[in-house]
């Protein structure tokens, strides 16, 4: 039995097993540190495990010879910033620890177990509280000076057809400041699952979402892309993307297969497991 934690800004879940037949999870929300941690020990006491994988919101240093390996580092979060949450489950737990991204985490939960076995480069994507990407390249997880934050580029705005500002505190209208849940409901006034489907809230959505893909697209030249998150709940973002997508590359190469998690909502939580498998 391994351990993994899907540690996310809004809520955790811990879970013990070997894959997706005996995974055994426990789900809370996340509030301070310390009270989060002293929760999570607790699931973990009763279980004999030596390895514990963490796929973390962020930002995360991932930086092995750096002194704040595993810290989360300049979250907008106030009392999670530049907190050792690595440091804390290996301290609590005595197990060895693996941490990478949330969206890393879930890359390599879908390679192992759904819906991006057999590939070596892809793209899997979160669009709900926020937008992050993350993914392999020739069979490694994307990593770099940090590790890559996919919802921060900038994407074309018409501010004729879309006059919001943008929501990301950093950027006003990134990607993310534009498409993530959060800004559809400050857009249209009603979160994305109150929206009905003829709403043009998701015409617009897919064309966002389109430009970010297409340009991620001509960077990495993914096998697939993949696409999770309560925003993409909506089934028939999934066509218009695909169709916007096509008319973006026009031709000038093959598009890659656009598809939802083969693990569904469980992607961050076996990724994190999957991450503690030597």
């Amino acid at each position: 039995m391994i351990g993994g934690i899907e540690a996310g800004g809004t809520k955790f879940i811990c879970g013990v097993g070997t894959g997706p037949d005996d995974l055994e999870t426990f789900e809370f929300p996340t509030t301070s540190p310390e009270e989060t941690i002293e929760r999570t020990l607790d699931f973990f006491r009763p279980h004999s495990v030596n390895r514990i994988g963490i796929g973390s919101f962020g930002p995360v240093d991932l930086n092995p010879a750096s002194a704040t390996h595993g810290f989360i580092t300049m979250t907008p979060k106030l009392a999670w910033r530049n907190f050792d949450l690595a440091g804390a489950l290996r301290r609590g737990t005595g197990a060895e620890v693996v941490i990478d991204t949330d969206v890393n985490a879930a890359a390599e939960g879908e390679f192992r177990w759904g819906a991006a076995q057999g590939l070596n480069t892809f793209i899997y994507l979160t669009i709900g509280t926020g937008i992050g990407g993350g993914g392999m390249v020739n069979g490694g997880l994307m990593h770099g000076l940090l590790h890559p934050e996919m919802g921060h580029i900038r994407i074309p705005h018409d501010w004729g057809v879309d006059p919001y500002k943008g929501g990301c505190p950093s950027h006003g209208d990134c990607l993310e400041g534009l498409a993530s849940g959060p800004a559809m409901e400050a857009r249209w006034g009603m979160k994305a699952q109150e929206l009905p489907p003829d709403h043009p809230a998701w015409a617009l959505q897919a064309n966002y979402l389109a430009l970010g893909l297409a340009n991620w697209i001509f960077t990495l030249s993914p096998q697939k892309i993949i696409l999770g998150g309560g925003v993409m709940k909506q089934e028939r973002l999934f066509s218009e993307i695909r169709k916007r997508v096509d008319e973006l590359i026009n031709g000038y190469l093959q598009a890659p297969e656009i598809v939802p998690p083969g693990l569904g909502a469980r992607a961050g939580i076996l990724g994190s497991l999957a991450l503690a498998i030597p």
